[in-house]
């Protein structure tokens, strides 16, 4: 059987950018595939028009795994049962707290939202599955942050482009590493009016079975003066911890 070159390429390019979560140049491709850099160019060029791979550009443009990839990814692991395991976990955590539920992952230096469960009464919340929102304003992506191992964060927030939403958002580095350092110590993030003005978020890591950072589970609800957001990141750290469990990560968070 003949098989496709150009396809066999296609394949083995989004198979290394996969592998390069901080982010791949053109020349590493063509470095690490043997590959003419215009033939690369073009395949590289449609797959970021498809969704299959992103670019963030500047100096050198970098390339990581697209949002369209990570989708038909999902797809894959829902044969497996990741979404079945923690769908239901999340929907009765939802009714549970009586707040709106996300699941979500980092897609570069943004967070995707995977998963939303919204108890009887929901509040009108503008993330919605499938979205993506800046990693440094909101609860999901400053506890994926904090996990994420230090090379791939330090370079992470490199490509970070600040920009005030509230009067609230951390608005430089140095803010945003000692907002990490206090997500480590006590277990869980917070999104203190920084992504929105009227709304607080509180979000805690969830950890696959091999003890890497697979994404972040976060309550959100109208902001209440009287509630002890304190509290509730203990009971989102809970859940995440036993979300993790059933995923198979034996270690503690």
């Amino acid at each position: 059987m003949k098989l496709n070159r150009t396809t066999q390429r296609t394949v083995e390019i989004l198979k290394l950018v996969s592998k390069n979560p901080e982010g791949i140049t053109l020349d590493d491709i063509c470095g690490h595939l043997s590959l003419p850099k215009t033939s690369a160019y073009d395949i590289v060029t449609t797959l970021v028009n498809m969704g299959m791979i992103h670019v963030t550009k500047g100096q050198k443009q970098i390339y990581t795994i697209g949002l369209t990839a990570y989708r038909i990814g999902i797809n894959y692991t829902n044969n497996l049962d990741f979404l079945g395991i923690i769908e239901p976990e999340l929907k009765a955590f939802s009714k549970e707290v009586g707040k709106t539920v996300f699941f979500g992952v980092r897609s570069d230096h943004e967070v995707v939202y995977i998963c939303k469960f919204e108890p009887e009464n929901p509040i009108i919340t503008t993330a919605t599955v499938g979205t993506k929102n800046p990693m440094y304003c909101t609860s999901l992506g400053k506890a994926i942050l904090a996990y994420t191992q230090e090379e791939a964060r330090q370079q992470i927030l490199g490509r970070i482009k600040f920009r005030k939403k509230t009067e609230r958002t951390v608005t430089s580095v140095e803010e945003l590493e000692k907002e990490l350092n206090r997500v480590r110590e006590r277990g869980f993030a917070l999104d203190a009016r920084e992504m929105e003005e009227h709304m607080e978020c509180v979000g805690a890591p969830v950890f696959g079975s091999d003890g890497s950072i697979l994404g972040a589970i976060s309550v959100s609800s109208l902001y209440k003066p009287t509630e002890d957001y304190e509290a509730l990141g203990q009971i989102v750290h809970k859940k995440a911890e036993e979300v993790s469990k059933l995923l198979g990560f034996l270690g503690k968070i």
